[in-house]
């Protein structure tokens, strides 16, 4: 082989490597141009992570409220349960003393329609006797 030839194979060996050296660079160009978008879609990811803690930060900051309202409530409902034992308990006096109160008046009706009674049974004896004063004073006189 001549010098010339050496060289002339050199050269397209040399060519040959440009161009697989192109290549690389636009294979290159391209993985950079892959690797920037997967960069943007991993920014993009990290962004939207960041959204979903704070949305489950506010979930659990609400459902820390939701509790806090529900112990409220359990506690309200506690003491209606209590108030409603003690109107219980005063109806349950008021009606036991509404009974009293009916047996009472029975009572003292009975009572006073006996002593009407005799109070004109009375009435009935006082006006004989005044009659007997009277004929008995006419006779004297």
């Amino acid at each position: 082989m001549t010098n010339e030839e050496f060289q002339n194979v050199i050269l397209e060996e040399l060519k040959a490597l440009k161009g697989e050296l192109s290549g690389l660079k636009e294979g290159q160009r391209s993985l950079n141009e892959e690797l920037s978008g997967l960069k943007e879609g991993q920014r993009s990811l990290n962004e939207e992570l960041r959204g979903l803690k704070e949305g489950q930060k506010s979930l659990n900051e609400e459902q820390k409220s939701f509790k806090e309202e529900q112990r409220s409530i359990k506690e309200e409902l506690r003491d209606l349960k209590e108030g409603q034992r003690e109107i219980k308990k005063q109806l349950q006096a008021i009606t036991e003393q509404t009974a009293d109160l009916t047996e009472f008046r029975v009572e003292t009706n009975e009572k006073l329609d006996i002593i009407i009674d005799e109070n004109e049974i009375l009435k009935e004896i006082i006006g004989r006797h005044e009659v007997d004063i009277r004929r008995i004073q006419r006779r004297i006189v």
